[in-house]
């Protein structure tokens, strides 16, 4: 299964890639933003990632691995059910702050459902292998035929021997995830230049 780092990445990528999706983005860019693209400053790189809903996003991309606490890895929160949960879950939260109901949820949502992709698509060196990706709807435990990422493991008999393979599986990651985080990045920026011209 992927490390946290992977889980982040993916995560980022998700909400980046949901927040293009045409629609009101006005909102995005904030009172704050505006003034400085007025008075022709820059904003902060954390307001240009998208500020505390991108990082949300970042941390429900690793959410899954709660799970970890009472022993029951890779099962419920790993499933599409607990997609659903943090969907309605968003969904109340951006009705509370009056932010794009239907944008929020899609981001949340998105970044989370990375979880159970990146992990089935993951190996996994421990049976059960896999996840129970579709519950409640189903029971049973799935992986991929194509293994894209390699597994991370926190269980060795020597500390050389978990240095090197989680070393080898986060490289991995990076190399598949950033490239994408880094073309999403490139994307957003030019689309908020455009949306920061549309509202002055």
């Amino acid at each position: 299964m992927p490390s946290p780092i992977g889980h982040s990445l993916a995560g980022l990528a998700a909400a980046w890639a949901a927040d293009l999706v045409p629609g009101d983005r006005a909102w995005r860019v904030g009172s704050d933003a505006t003034r400085a693209s007025r008075s022709g400053e820059l904003s902060s790189i954390y307001e240009r990632a998208g500020g505390t809903l991108t990082l949300a996003c970042v941390v429900l991309g690793c959410a899954a691995d709660i799970d970890l606490l009472w022993g029951s890895h890779r099962e419920y929160t790993h499933s599409v059910g607990a997609v659903i949960v943090v969907a309605i879950g968003a969904a109340i939260v951006a009705t509370r702050a009056r932010l794009p109901v239907l944008r929020v949820t899609l981001m949340c949502a998105a970044a989370y459902a990375t979880h159970v992709l990146t992990d089935w698509l993951g190996g996994d060196a421990k049976p059960p292998y896999g996840i129970r990706a579709l519950w409640p709807f189903d029971d049973g435990w799935y992986i991929s035929p194509v293994i894209v990422f390699k597994g991370t493991q926190r269980f060795y008999q020597t500390l050389g021997e978990a240095v090197r393979v989680n070393a080898v599986a986060l490289m991995g990651e990076v190399l598949i995830l950033v490239p994408i985080v880094v073309v999403l990045w490139r994307v957003r920026v030019k689309a908020l230049a455009g949306l920061s011209a549309e509202t002055r």
